[in-house]
């Protein structure tokens, strides 16, 4: 056991070692993208959650949460969260990319507009998980820039760790690594440098209805429950940006 320990606190030391070298200037501008990046589609998320009551209304047909209408909402977030106001954002490579992440979010929302109004249904299935990923998916295919939602109890199989992201996850679920930091390298992959970044998310209340207790009960979804508790580390969003 303190073998076990001991291994745990070396490795968390060598990381947080490595983290406080000098990157390039290259390599410094891709990690405050990769974080604005994270940071936007964490806002996002945020929005989905927020109107989780009027989706799932069965009452209600159209229920106006048009693409534009999410799109309104999510610069709203993003301005309160990245101090950035995405509708005023001067042209830069930066800023494409998050506009392209924010035109993919309206995109999967658009396309939900026929199961999202469809009165007489309570859950329709659109929650901040799902949009998350198929933003994510849509945005990778656009710009080559890989986004996606990972964990080690993952769901849909394109969820699935690789050995990066199973190395990070395993970070973070250490109890003597500070929460919330983000873990990232610069790696060779196919060769060329990439910028790999980890953002841990914890468990918030409105997950607990599919995530929580009691361990193995059937959710709304379908899926079986994982028992969690609020705070527990829920996964990561995981980003690999080629550095140019």
């Amino acid at each position: 056991m303190r073998v076990a320990v001991a291994s745990r606190s070396l490795a968390i030391g060598l990381f947080l070692v490595f983290m406080c070298l000098p990157l390039s200037a290259s390599a410094a501008n891709e990690v405050e993208t990769a974080d604005l990046l994270i940071k936007l589609i964490q806002a996002g998320r945020t929005v989905v959650t927020e109107h989780q009551e009027l989706l799932n209304d069965p009452t209600k047909g159209d229920k106006g949460f048009t693409a534009d209408y999410f799109a309104g909402k999510l610069i709203e977030k993003y301005k309160e969260t990245a101090k950035i106001d995405l509708s005023r954002a001067a042209p830069s490579p930066q800023t494409g990319l998050l506009l392209t992440l924010l035109e993919s979010g309206k995109e999967v929302v658009a396309e939900a507009q026929p199961v999202l109004n469809k009165q007489g249904v309570a859950f329709k299935g659109f929650i901040p998980a799902a949009w998350g990923r198929k933003a994510g998916e849509k945005f990778t295919k656009k710009t080559g820039v890989k986004l996606k939602l990972t964990a080690t109890e993952y769901r849909f199989p394109g969820n699935k760790p690789d050995d990066f992201e199973a190395e990070a996850l395993k970070l973070f679920s250490d109890p003597s690594y500070p929460k919330g930091k983000e873990f990232s390298r610069v790696l060779v992959q196919d060769g060329r440098q990439v910028l790999r970044m980890m953002k841990p998310e914890y468990l918030g209340h409105f997950c607990l209805g599919c995530h929580g207790e009691p361990k193995g009960e059937r959710d709304k979804t379908g899926m079986k429950k994982e028992g969690m508790k609020e705070g527990d580390l829920a996964g990561a969003i995981s980003l690999t940006i080629p550095i140019r």
